[in-house]
């Protein structure tokens, strides 16, 4: 499965030079981590950048803030602002690493499908897979979503969110007690919901009937 969410991004522009021309844009991409060195990697990591934003997952925890870049010079230029959803020690560990490598990134690399974040001494921080923007025939995790009280919150420890994206606009999937089905539009980087269909089951324990509830509305 792969990693999902949703966020609010703002726009950052930056000045047009000859070295930008010949380095291609991460505006619009989006990718899953690969390696990280001296770290073993869970997968669910990802990163997606768009209008001046990066944001993605480290593998449990959801993160979002501006960068700036430059031909192959990048850097993170404010503080990511991440969900603080409790992690098992080895998303523990690597999610500390996604982030130191994020704040310590000073130039990237594309090469064939693949992004590569260095240092300042040009060392090899980690490596990301690039990810296909194509939703139809995809399956996701729900990492976060907005609880409806302007807040982006986690999901409840033990329960599973999952959308899965079929022909013909088709979307189902599981709301953490109940399965749902609809319709979905995308167009580019935007995708809207019809109105969900659920089956009916109650489900303890506390708090994942809301949690329910909050998620089909957010759709």
């Amino acid at each position: 499965m792969r990693t999902c969410l949703i966020a609010a991004l703002c726009a950052l522009l930056l000045p047009v030079t000859a070295a930008s021309a010949r380095q291609p844009a991460l505006d619009g991409t989006a990718w899953t981590l690969s390696t990280l060195p001296g770290e073993a990697v869970v997968p669910g990591a990802t990163l997606r950048f768009e209008s001046g934003r990066v944001s993605g997952s480290d593998g449990c925890n959801t993160f979002r803030g501006p960068y700036v870049m430059d031909g192959s010079t990048f850097k993170v230029t404010g503080p990511l602002i991440s969900t603080m959803r409790a992690c098992p020690p080895a998303l523990t560990a690597q999610a500390d690493a996604v982030h130191a490598a994020l704040n310590r990134v000073r130039t990237v690399r594309r090469d064939a499908g693949t992004l590569v974040l260095l240092d300042e001494a040009g060392a090899e921080l980690a490596t990301y897979a690039a990810q296909s923007q194509e939703i139809t025939g995809t399956s996701w995790t729900v990492t976060s979503y907005n609880n409806g009280r302007q807040a982006v919150v986690g999901v409840l420890r033990d329960t599973t969110l999952t959308m899965a994206f079929a022909a013909g606009g088709k979307v189902s999937g599981s709301a953490g007690c109940n399965n749902f089905m609809g319709t979905y539009q995308a167009s580019g980087s935007s995708l809207t919901f019809g109105p969900a269909a659920a089956t009916r089951k109650m489900c303890a324990p506390e708090g994942v009937m809301e949690q329910e509830q909050q998620f089909l509305k957010a759709l």
